[in-house]
């Protein structure tokens, strides 16, 4: 059991906001002078009853309460934090600035999936795969237009869907190695395609994966593309690769994570730019909480002082 299991959901916030905190003063620190000082023809940008660094600490913050939605989450802050953040945005407002913070969340994302990828040796096993995020029912996919330009209908092992499909790559520790967002009809491997550039090694798959030209592209770019079987193919395999297809359920659960206990599906949005912006976060919050188990089991004194 991890520390952030043993603290109450007020240390969590400080503790998140702490570590956003930091991370701002170091980006800002590197790009201070590639910023551009307000004058006649650009004037300084409107500023906010919070900080950059609350508003993305909240976002995060969001995921780790179990709301499924803003709206309750808004509520839960106005209810037991609002001593904390007295100056707290209207709603609308709130929504708003979250989802224009959402490439400072992209930004964080990077930077995880770089420290992973680092600390993932080339002979460690990844997995890969894709998971379907509905953007509204199958039976109102003509009617909705929140997505209308960018959604697509595809199908998963649970049917049609209508909406954008997730793909990511983890390691055996589940901690996402690099991941992109699609429109459903994107095939698999073409997803695996952009996002191998960084990984090295043995990539475990299903057999949605399965051909044999992907397979050579893979050998020749350094990477081990191993898969299951179609039903209709036959394939003598060993104990070991049968156990290696059997650990490919480790990014399965990262998805059941994703989806049920963070919520990283939902068709509340009303923009594009929400749908983005809530799997973003999500993802995020997900990736944060595996970087806070990492430096807690490299004995990283800075974070231990965080969590007591």
């Amino acid at each position: 059991m991890t520390l952030l299991q043993h603290i109450n959901l007020n240390s969590i916030l400080v503790m998140l906001y702490c570590f956003v905190d930091d991370f701002l003063k170091g980006v800002f620190q590197n790009i201070r002078y590639a910023l551009k000082r307000p004058d006649r023809n650009t004037p300084p940008l409107k500023k906010h009853n919070l900080s950059i660094a609350e508003l993305s600490a909240l976002a995060i913050f969001r995921f780790f309460t179990g709301h499924k939605n803003w709206k309750d989450f808004y509520r839960h802050l106005k209810t037991y934090h609002a001593a904390d953040f007295p100056r707290l945005p209207k709603y609308g407002n709130f929504i708003e600035a979250v989802n224009v913070l959402s490439p400072l969340a992209g930004l964080m994302l990077q930077g995880f999936m770089h420290v992973f990828r680092k600390n993932t040796r080339e002979e460690d096993p990844k997995f890969v795969d894709s998971a379907k995020l509905e953007v509204c029912g199958i039976k109102r996919e003509f009617s909705h237009k929140v997505a209308k330009s960018l959604a697509t209908k595809s199908k998963s092992s649970m049917g049609r869907f209508y909406g954008f499909r997730l793909h990511a790559i983890v390691n055996e520790l589940m901690q996402i190695l690099n991941f992109t967002i699609t429109a459903a009809t994107v095939d698999e491997r073409k997803g695996l395609e952009k996002m191998w550039n960084d990984i090295f090694g043995m990539i475990i798959a299903d057999a949605g994966y399965v051909g044999a030209n992907w397979r050579e592209k893979a050998a020749s770019l350094g990477k081990h593309l191993f898969t299951a079987v179609r039903e209709n193919m036959k394939k003598i395999m060993t104990e070991a690769q049968r156990q290696l297809l059997k650990m490919r359920q480790k990014v399965e659960i990262v998805f059941s994570v994703l989806k049920l206990r963070l919520g990283i599906q939902n068709t509340l949005p009303r923009s594009p730019l929400g749908h983005l912006a809530r799997c973003l976060w999500c993802i995020t919050a997900y990736q944060l909480k595996k970087f806070f188990e990492f430096l807690e089991g490299t004995g990283n004194t800075r974070v231990a002082g965080l969590l007591a």
